[in-house]
């Protein structure tokens, strides 16, 4: 059995046992099974699916982040991440949550952008007074 792991900052969102681990990296999708050898990948953003023991098919929504395989298990490190039984629901949950975060670091680098415009413009009035 693969032991999968999906880390997020805050949490650990899977470990558990399975037989498969599908994913998507910058260079198309790939299934992951225990023979296989080690991996590293980017990952981008999508669904990363995984088949329990019993045959259960579980989904995690991911936002980009490095998949590594070294042995038995499987580390999926991400910033963020959501896990939903239903295909269908996990899509749904995704738009709201991830689009509001999005939203959220859009004003976040806007005001950020601000500063740094602000900042620029203190610096360069601070050098036209020394003439």
């Amino acid at each position: 059995m693969i032991q999968l792991k999906v880390l997020t900052p805050t949490q650990t969102l899977v470990d558990e046992a399975a037989t498969q681990v599908r994913a998507e990296g910058l260079e198309g999708a790939f299934c992951l099974l225990l023979r296989h050898r080690d991996w590293v990948a980017a990952l981008v953003p999508g669904i990363v699916g995984f088949t329990t023991p019993a045959g259960l098919e579980q989904f995690v929504a991911v936002d980009q982040g490095v998949l590594s395989k070294r042995g038995v298990e499987v580390l999926i490190a991400v910033r963020r991440a959501v896990r939903e039984g239903d295909l269908r629901r996990l899509r749904q949950v995704v738009d709201t949550e991830f689009r509001q975060l999005d939203d959220q670091e859009k004003a976040a680098r806007g005001a950020l952008a601000r500063l740094e415009a602000g900042m620029m413009r203190r610096f360069l009035q601070l050098g036209e007074g020394r003439r």
